[in-house]
């Protein structure tokens, strides 16, 4: 079984940065592709970025492409995501997801979700 815990979410002004990070425990978390899936109030939990267990697979949403990156450090059982330039349309409650073999889009196919963490864009 894994446990994931989001954090570093919090207010920033539109072009600003955020990094979150998601603290795994379990055994098996380093042989997890993970994922970043978002929710805004009123919208479906969208694909945000995924990752491979050995990182050197990564897939993007058109809509964070160029501006978010999702990396994972194995070692401290953690994954990241470096926010750039934020929009406000990029306010949304954060949630990792692992738990497959290699990434996908496909929120449904993950098996552990984190609580999430808050995400508030400005504009």
């Amino acid at each position: 079984q894994v446990q994931l815990l989001e954090s570093g979410g919090g207010l920033v002004q539109a072009g600003g940065s955020l990094r979150l990070s998601c603290a795994a425990s379990g055994r098996t978390f380093s042989s997890y592709a993970m994922g970043w899936f978002r929710q805004a109030p009123g919208k479906e939990r969208e694909f945000v970025a995924a990752i491979s267990w050995s990182g050197g697979s990564t897939d993007y949403a058109d809509s964070v492409k160029g501006r978010f990156t999702i990396s994972r450090s194995n070692a401290k059982n953690t994954v990241h995501l470096q926010m750039n330039s934020l929009k406000p349309e990029d306010t949304a409650v954060y949630y990792c997801a692992a738990g497959l073999s290699r990434p996908s889009i496909v929120a449904g196919l993950y098996n552990y979700w984190g609580q999430g963490t808050q995400v508030t864009v400005s504009s």
